[in-house]
This record gives C-alpha cells, structure tokens and sequence, in this order.
C-alpha cells in the first residue's frame, strides 16, 4: 500500500522538465497539498490583519483610549509568550495538521463572538483581552507545528521558495490588504462587521486547511511519553535545550537575533511616530506610509531570495543581512523629511526578511525532523520575548540620551553583533563544511 501523499508530491513533481519551466519562487505550487496550505495561510494572514485593526476601533468605540487598548495588546502578548516553550513540544508529538486545526478553529470562534458582542453591545475591555490572550496562545502554538509540518509536505528542494513566498505573502496580505480591509469596512459600517469578514475568511481558511493531506508525526515516541506525560514533557525540553546549546550556528543566530531585537524593535515600533511628528513635522498619514514601506521592502527582499538557489555562504550572508539590515536606523536618526525615513524603512524591511527565507529554510534542512518543532519554538520565544522589553526601554532611554543617540545605537549594535556571532562560532567554516545548495 502507497502513502497518498507521497504518490501525491511524486506525481506533481516527477516531471522535472515541468517543474523546470516554473519561476523558482513557484515551484513549491506543483504540490497541492501546498497549494491548500498557502490558501490556508494566506486567508488567516488577511483574517489576523482584519482582526488586529478591528481591536483598536472596537476600543475606541466602547469609549476606551490608549490605557484600554494597552491592556488588550498586553493580553495578547502575555498568551503569545506563556506557552511558546510547550508548543514546540506538542508539534513534536502531535500530527501538526490537527494543531492548526484546532488554533484556526478557536481562532474562528473567537473572532465570531466578538463580532456577535459588537453587533449586540455586548463587548466589554475584558471580553476583547480575553480572546486576544486565547488567540495570542493559538500563534505560540501555529508556528512551530506549521515549521515542522513543512518539510513533510513538500520536496526540500522547494523549501526556500516556500519561505520566500510566506515571507512575501504576510506583510502584502497581513500588514498591508487585510488592514486597509478593515479600515474600509470600519468607515462604512462598524468594527464588528470587520471582526465578521475576519471570522468568515478564517472560517475559509479553516476549510482549505482541511484539504492538505495529515501526515505522521517525523518522530518515534517511547512508552514514557503516555506513562509520565509531564516528566516526559520537561525532558523533552530539555532536549531541545541541549541541542541549541550543542549547535554553534544555532545558538550564535538565536543569541545573536535576541541581542538585535533587543536594539530594534523599540526604536522601530515606539520611537519613529514620534520622530515623524516632533521633529519633521508629519502625521499618522506619513507614519502608515514608513509601514507600507517596511512591508512592501519584506515583500520584495522574500520574493528575492525565493527566486535564487540558496547561497553558498548561507549563515555568514544571513547574519550579516540583519546586522547590516540595521543600518538604516542611523539614517533615520539623521533623517531631515519624512521621505528619507519611508526609503530606509524599506531598505530595513528588505535587509531584515531576506535573511529570514534563509533562516526558516536552515531550520527545516539542518535541524532532525524530531527536533524541529521545539527548536522552532525556541526560535519563536527568543523572537517574542524581548519585544516588550524594547519597547519598554525605548522610551526612556530617548529621553535620557537623544532620539539621534538611541537610533544610532539600533543601527550599528545589531551589525557588531552580527560579526561577533560570525567570528565566535565559525560559521563561515560550518556552511561550507553543510553545503545547501539544490
């Protein structure tokens, strides 16, 4: 007997000469399981943008302002950062399939009650962060069971153009279609009629995901996972652990990436509205337009590298892509027109998701299958866990030494970093020692 879904990859990419004739960023839609799956993702992407613009005006219009719409954000962000670690060791036991399927069908529901309490005046601050903690659970537990599943669902030849077209498909649909959606929508009728298109295109994307083929889990479970689920639990953690610490190229990249976000994400999301208004004088209009241009700059740099076989000095390209992707923040900090400071956000956006095709592709081909799901959610914690910290930080930190000071220090820290990381863990000798090119 067959597995259909293997029969199901070799009939759709045993014709090579077919496969040749496609873009390389398409090759990945010769199978269509992933075809089902990039419906799914792009459906939730645009359900998730509708949604997080459909929070701030479902606030603002129960009378709360920035303290309320603080406490539903936080909520979401507290959900997101509690189970991180345990998500990476369920997708490593559970068929990542019905993981995804549960997290898009809690999310569905929750974004329906609170489109039923909108239309009924029933929606309270606490009821909005609630199901944003619910949903901000459901993202820890997506990402490493949708990283793990990949691999099992496409040749490894078409991972890259996988993580470029993801890369692409987030920001276009996620930061930039489905918010200008629910701006729309909002205008003309009312935050809960968008928490309504949310729930009715997650509800779809529900549907396509019940299309990809459920594959096995990528790992054999002994008897002590089923006798001692918490002791097991904890040692599997600690597996994932030990493989981190034991990977130099791992652990360089994760240290390296907490010590940029670190440096970043607060000067990017907190102190460049206020460098648009207070010293150059712009809006809200010019600030969205420096988002756009973030974006639209992930977008492309994604597309990119999906487009070109992988690079033979993939670690030291990736890490000096981000370290250098910083850079722009020192012409920021010296921007004199809001036009200089949209060009760079694009630079940024470019420089920043180019390296992360390379990443997720690194994890899916380097890191053993039984593994993938706790190492990615160790990806995801170190990615989540410091944001807040930055935007904490760079309030103060501003006002203590200058907005000029604070934004040459996000530009030029993440690059000698970047070259402590290179150096410290000789990746430019472990990339050519685990070639990955196709």
């Amino acid at each position: 007997m067959t597995d259909p879904l293997t029969d199901q990859v070799h009939d759709t990419v045993g014709d090579q000469h077919a496969g040749r004739s496609l873009p390389r960023a398409l090759t990945p839609f010769r199978t269509p399981a992933y075809r089902w799956l990039a419906v799914a993702l792009s459906l939730s992407s645009f359900a998730s943008g509708v949604w997080i613009v459909g929070l701030v005006w479902e606030v603002i219009r129960m009378g709360g302002g920035p303290a309320q719409l603080s406490v539903v954000s936080t909520a979401s962000a507290v959900g997101v950062l509690v189970p991180a670690l345990l998500a990476g060791v369920v997708a490593d036991r559970i068929p990542q399939k019905l993981i995804l399927l549960v997290v898009a069908v809690v999310e569905t529901l929750g974004m329906g009650l609170i489109a039923f309490a909108s239309s009924t005046d029933l929606d309270a601050v606490w009821l909005l962060a609630s199901v944003s903690f619910v949903t901000g659970m459901g993202m820890a537990f997506y990402y490493p069971a949708y990283s793990a599943w990949l691999p099992a669902l496409i040749p490894e030849s078409d991972l890259q153009a996988v993580n470029g077209f993801e890369g692409m498909v987030r920001p276009t649909i996620g930061q930039a279609i489905g918010p200008a959606v629910a701006g729309a929508v909002v205008g003309v009728w009312s935050p809960g009629t968008a928490f309504s298109v949310a729930a009715v295109a997650s509800a779809l994307g529900v549907l396509a995901l019940l299309k990809v083929p459920q594959t096995p889990i990528r790992r054999t479970l002994d008897p002590e996972h089923a006798a001692h689920p918490v002791r097991s639990a904890f040692r599997d953690m600690r597996e994932g652990f030990v493989y981190m610490v034991a990977t130099p190229w791992l652990l360089a990249t994760l240290l390296f990436a907490s010590l940029m976000i670190l440096a970043m994400m607060g000067p990017l999301e907190v102190l460049i509205p206020f460098l648009i208004k207070d010293r150059l004088g712009g809006g809200p209009d010019d600030h969205s337009y420096v988002l756009a241009a973030f974006g639209i700059g992930g977008a492309l740099g994604s597309l990119a590298v999906a487009s070109v076989r992988m690079p033979r000095r993939y670690l030291t390209l990736m890490n000096l892509g981000w370290g250098l992707g910083s850079l722009p923040f020192v012409v920021i900090g010296y921007a004199g027109s809001v036009w200089t400071v949209i060009a760079a956000a694009f630079v940024m956006g470019a420089m920043f998701s180019a390296p992360m095709v390379i990443w997720g592709t690194l994890l899916q081909r380097r890191v053993p299958p039984e593994l993938l799901g706790r190492v990615a959610s160790l990806d995801f914690f170190v990615s989540v866990s410091l944001m807040p910290v930055s935007m904490a930080l760079a309030g103060p930190v501003s006002e203590a030494i200058g907005l000029r000071a604070t934004f040459l220090i996000a530009g030029i820290v993440p690059g000698v970093a970047a070259i402590v990381a290179i150096l410290w863990a000789r990746l430019p000798a472990d990339e050519i020692a685990h070639p990955l090119r196709d």
